[in-house]
């Protein structure tokens, strides 16, 4: 059985989405491992120790070749956290993709990400997406199932909202752990939802309002998928907002990545950064993410907010 680890708040993890190839049924490659092999080198370089998986990353690939990884160095094993998620299923044999949270096939969905990522256990399942179709009894009973059988340490979601994880908690024996959301300088609904109550703008914001309040009270950590906003403010796009970041970390002697990151990391939730890339020089200009405190005064932080919102709060 592997040693238990925690994930510290605020600290960022490296989400493999990216490895494994292609996203087809087309087998990995040697030189697949290799990418895989290099970019979880350069996480573990700048001190990431959790990583991030689906079962549906690559269809299933992206497990498939960290397991490999695993396997190569057995060591490894014992000093990470190793996180995944199921829930999703992808169109396939003539049917659509639909979200199944059915409690046989969360345990079926486990029980094939621990073969593919060749571990005994998993340190945190996360349910992908919500499934109007499945009763909160029956998930949770899947859930302690496979925590009282060792074959998961402890329990998170993602996408959901406070609604919904209260639904779930109260058929659920443990605590959920961790709540992954789309959150960065470029998705902002989650911070403005609470900053533009009570006005207009409100009419707009589709999320879920007291969700991040929620979390922060229960001790549910946050996970932000897609924190680097696929580049746009680092070299993707010219903007007020990307020219903004770049004369910050030149001001902090840090890189576009890393501001990025401390805007969310600087927030009162503590909320961790998943790292997508799977180039191993946009890995390594994170460190400062991982390895600073967030050093973003008061009124930086709201000069890059109202700057990529491109009109003044409300």
């Amino acid at each position: 059985m592997t040693a238990q680890l925690d994930m510290p708040a605020g600290q960022p993890l490296y989400g493999c989405m990216g490895l494994g190839g292609t996203w087809d049924t087309v087998p990995y490659t040697a030189s697949d491992i290799a990418h895989a092999e290099a970019a979880v080198e350069a996480a573990l370089a700048i001190g990431i120790t959790a990583f991030d998986h689906a079962d549906i990353y690559r269809r299933g690939k992206a497990e498939a070749v960290f397991g490999e990884l695993l396997a190569r160095a057995p060591d490894l094993r014992s000093r990470i956290v190793l996180q995944t998620k199921c829930g999703i299923r992808q169109a396939e044999d003539g049917l659509p993709g639909m979200y199944d949270l059915r409690g046989p096939s969360i345990v079926r969905r486990v029980e094939e990400s621990l073969t593919r990522l060749r571990t005994d256990v998993i340190d945190v399942l996360l349910l992908h997406r919500p499934d109007p179709l499945a009763a909160p009894a029956e998930i949770a009973e899947a859930l302690t199932s496979l925590h009282r059988q060792g074959l998961v340490r402890r329990f998170g979601v993602s996408n959901m909202s406070a609604a919904q994880m209260d639904a779930l908690q109260e058929h659920l024996e443990l605590p959920l752990s961790a709540n992954q959301l789309e959150m960065s300088l470029g998705s902002r609904d989650w911070v403005e939802a609470g900053a533009v109550l009570n006005t207009r703008d409100a009419t707009t914001n589709g999320f879920p309002h007291g969700t991040v309040e929620y979390c922060v009270a229960r001790g549910i950590r946050l996970q932000a998928w897609g924190p680097l906003a696929q580049g746009r403010f680092t070299g993707a796009a010219d903007s007020p907002a990307a020219r903004l970041v770049a004369a910050l970390a030149e001001r902090k002697r840090t890189t576009p990545e890393t501001i990025l990151l401390w805007w969310l990391q600087r927030h009162p939730a503590e909320i961790a950064p998943v790292i997508g890339t799977s180039r191993p020089e946009r890995i390594l200009a994170c460190r400062d993410a991982v390895t600073r405190e967030p050093e973003l005064t008061h009124e930086e932080w709201y000069e890059l907010w109202v700057t990529a919102r491109g009109v003044p709060l409300p």
